[in-house]
Formats: structure tokens, C-alpha cells, sequence
């Protein structure tokens, strides 16, 4: 039988820590991004024995069932779980919150686990202690980050609608939300004939459930094309701009004429906003770039103004480069640079304003706690870097080298117009807007957030 234990002070008290493992999305906000994994069914009541996890978790090229039954429960001291169903021989996890004063616990992580296989399993025995570790040591993290940054924020629960709620940042701001006791309404998109349902809307027509909106004190409009999953044309482009503001402007019209109104509808834009402006820092009173994504951004924040004029609160999120292994530009790059055959894109010297996602998550948070804001908020690091520094650093965090350029020809023989938009644009932001408003970052540094969204 092999042993693992992981321990880690955080400074919250017993409490929070042992009821933030109690909300829903808490079990989700612990899975790393890098272990694709899917929730499948719950049974029972939270955490209390007997109740059972049903995960869909891939291991290696092949997805894996992973029953867990809960056992020994004895708030708020300790809480476990078994394996019953799974990728190992034995799998069983004891979570303890151990109290040291008021405002700091310890918590502890008791695992005792046999591999399969028997003595070939044992062959990998050095490997799993690697994963396991890496695994709990990213759970730590998370749980430090999400119960300091919901103690911090100690106003009124809110009940919040997301559109895109299964998109790369909806998806993950679901459970961050549910995590620090909100309550979450996915606006799920119902186009054409279909019926809207009790929590749908149709992007085409702007309607709305009666009942989707009901007690909901914000709406997180998320929802559009990604900019980056094919090569542009004019008839992509105009999918990327259609998806965003007929349906936005629609939404908005859809919410100034509800009675009683909503406090605030917070939209996701982009840093595209600003354009190729070379090393220039920028902020929000800077000017709109030129191109097709500057103009986009611009038409895509100017179709709130029904909202705006109807007294609700409008936040446009200028969102940078979202870090992560689940998707987006990290997502993509991930494979060559783990492969060695990563490097700079063309000259190197072109800014990149990136964010942790979880950053991303706190500040949509934040923006929903903080009535003084509204209008544009960059959601970027403190710290851009050139293309140069970010391959460099990439490559120091997966020890991999970085000798294979992407020439300026090979992007725009490769990617087209997207090439100059995406990836060889330079964009310097500053989030002065969330500094000056006092948010704090977790991640702000680069090699910070992706050995922490990369588990290294």
C-alpha cells in the first residue's frame, strides 16, 4: 500500500475552508485544467457518507469512469471518500481541517492507493507519486486562492445568469461562482423553432425565458465565435462579428425593457479593442486600434448602450490572452512546445497581455462586487511580456528548448489575415482600472501562473 500526504497552512479559518468544500462547484474548481475530466452524476448530499461521484476522467488517450463514495463525515473537522470505480487498485482519500487560530487552518490530504497491474504497476510507481503530488499540490493552491479571495468579498450573494456558460471562461466561472456561495442560471442558447426553455434565450430575436431572469441580480454575457479555431474569411469574419453584436445588442434590448430591471450586465470584449500599437502602454481612455478586431470590439461594447440608457450597470471586459491548458492560445501552443519544436513568432519583440484564467474569474467577480465600476475593464496581468519573453519562459517551465522560429512569411502563409491580428500584433495593456479599484491579482507574474496552470 503507497502513502501520500500533502499539507498546506492557509489563512482562513476552519470554517470557510471546510464550507467552501461543501458548495456546489467546489468539487469542480479542484479538478487541474491539464486532467481533462467530466461530471458525470452525483447522488446523496454533498459530502456526507454514502453520497457518490460519477467522473468521466481521461487517462493517457482513453476516457476512464471514476465512481467516488463518500465515507467518514464529521464537519468540520474531516470528510473522505473511496474509489469505487476507477483507473486505480485502491484509491482511498482522507480531506482533514485541522484548526491553528481563528484565521489560519491546516489542511491535510491523506491518501493511501495501490496501482493496477500489479508488478507493472509498480514499474510506474515513481511517475503516479509525481502526478498524484502535482494533482494535490494544484488543489492547495486553488483552495488557498478561492477561500481568500470569497472572504474578501463578504457583501450580498448574488444570483447571476452566464450566457456562454459552457465556453472556456464559462465553464470555469460557473463552479468559482457557486464555490463562494452565489447562485448561477445558465442562460443555455435556443435558435430557430425550438421552444425557449425555462433558462433559454434566442440570440436571433433577443427573447427570453419569463422565468430565466427571475431574481437574477446580473447577467455575464459571454457568449460569441471564437476568434481563433480557423483560418479568417469574409465569411468567417462575419460570423465572428454576428455572434457578437446583433446577439448583444438584442440582449440588451431584451433587459431594458424587463421590469423589474437588473443591477448590472457585464459583457466580455477584448484587448483587440487597441489594435497593433507596438510597445505604447495602454489603458482603457486609450483610443480604439484599426483593423477588423479593433472595429468589431468597438460595435460589440456600443450595442449595450440600450442597457446603459435604462440606468443598468454596463462592464465591458477587455479580456488579454487567457492562460490555460484547457483551450485558447496556450491550449494550441502547448503541443509543439512540449515536443521541443517551439519558438518565438516573428520578430519576438511584440507584446502579449496575457491573465491566469482564475484571474479572469476574480475579476468578473470583483466587477460584480464593485458598483463603482461600469464601462471598459482591461482583465490583464500587471505584467505584459514580449513573444520573446513568453517563449523563453514557456520553455523554462516544460524544460523544453525553443530554437524553432515562426517566421512572419510561415504565419501568414499558414494563418492568413489572423496571422497579423493574433499573432504578430503587439499589445501592451495595463489593467489599471481593477489596480485602482484595489483587485488583487493571484498570478502576476508570467512564470507564476503557468506553473500554476500547468501544474510545474
Amino acid at each position: 500500500m503507497n502513502l501520500y500526504r500533502r499539507t498546506s497552512v492557509i489563512d482562513a479559518s476552519r470554517d470557510a475552508v471546510f464550507n467552501w468544500h461543501t458548495r456546489p462547484g467546489a468539487f469542480q474548481r479542484l479538478g487541474p485544467p491539464w486532467q481533462p475530466s467530466r461530471l458525470v452524476d452525483r447522488t446523496g448530499y454533498g459530502l456526507e457518507t454514502g453520497s457518490r461521484v460519477v467522473l468521466s476522467v481521461k487517462v493517457g488517450p482513453v476516457w476512464r469512469q471514476w465512481i467516488a463514495e463518500h465515507g467518514r463525515y464529521e464537519p468540520p473537522r474531516m470528510f473522505s471518500d473511496r474509489q469505487v470505480v476507477g483507473p486505480f487498485a485502491f484509491w482511498e482519500h482522507q480531506h482533514r481541517f485541522d484548526r491553528k487560530t481563528d484565521t489560519q487552518m491546516e489542511l491535510v490530504d491523506d491518501v493511501r492507493y495501490e496501482l493496477p497491474f500489479g508488478w507493472l504497476g509498480r514499474l510506474a510507481a515513481g511517475y503516479a507519486l509525481q502526478e498524484i503530488d502535482r494533482l494535490f499540490a494544484y488543489r492547495h493552491r486553488v483552495t488557498s486562492f478561492d477561500t481568500a479571495f470569497h472572504s474578501s468579498y463578504r457583501g450580498k450573494l448574488m444570483k447571476v445568469a452566464i450566457t456562454g456558460a459552457t465556453g472556456l471562461i464559462g465553464s470555469a466561472l460557473t463552479p468559482f461562482l457557486q464555490s463562494g456561495g452565489h447562485s448561477v442560471v445558465a442562460l443555455r442558447r435556443i435558435s430557430g423553432d425550438a421552444k425557449i426553455g425555462t433558462a433559454g434565450w434566442d440570440p436571433e430575436t433577443g427573447e427570453l425565458a419569463p422565468e430565466a431572469l427571475e431574481g437574477v441580480d446580473a447577467v455575464v454575457h459571454l457568449a460569441g465565435e471564437s476568434v481563433a479555431s480557423g483560418r479568417w474569411n469574409e465569411a468567417r469574419k462575419a460570423r465572428i462579428r454576428d455572434s457578437r453584436v446583433g446577439p448583444t445588442r438584442r440582449l440588451a434590448e431584451a433587459l431594458a425593457r424587463r421590469n423589474p430591471r437588473l443591477k448590472t450586465l457585464v459583457v466580455a470584449s477584448a484587448i483587440g479593442y487597441y489594435g497593433d500599437r507596438g510597445a505604447d502602454r495602454l489603458n482603457e481612455a486609450s483610443t480604439a486600434g484599426h483593423g477588423f478586431l479593433p472595429e468589431v470590439c468597438e460595435a460589440w461594447e456600443e450595442s449595450t448602450e440600450s442597457a446603459r440608457e435604462a440606468g443598468i450597470r454596463v462592464v465591458h471586459l477587455r479580456i488579454g490572452i487567457v492562460l490555460t491548458p484547457a483551450g485558447g492560445a496556450l491550449g494550441q501552443m502547448l503541443l509543439p512546445f512540449k515536443m521541443g519544436i517551439g519558438g518565438k513568432i516573428g520578430s519576438g519583440n511584440q507584446y502579449m497581455s496575457w491573465v491566469a484564467l482564475d484571474d479572469v474569474l476574480g475579476a468578473v467577480a470583483h466587477v460584480l462586487n464593485t458598483e463603482a465600476l461600469s464601462g471598459p475593464v482591461n482583465v490583464v496581468a500587471p505584467n505584459a511580456v514580449t513573444n520573446i519573453e513568453f517563449t523563453k519562459t514557456l520553455g523554462k517551465v516544460l524544460r523544453r528548448p525553443t530554437a524553432f522560429p515562426l517566421p512572419n512569411f510561415a504565419a501568414r502563409l499558414a494563418f492568413g489575415e489572423m496571422a497579423d491580428a493574433l499573432l504578430l500584433a503587439s499589445t501592451n495593456v495595463e489593467p489599471k482600472r481593477l489596480q485602482d479599484s484595489n483587485f488583487g491579482f493571484g498570478y502576476p507574474t508570467l512564470e507564476v501562473a503557468l506553473r500554476h496552470v500547468l501544474g510545474r
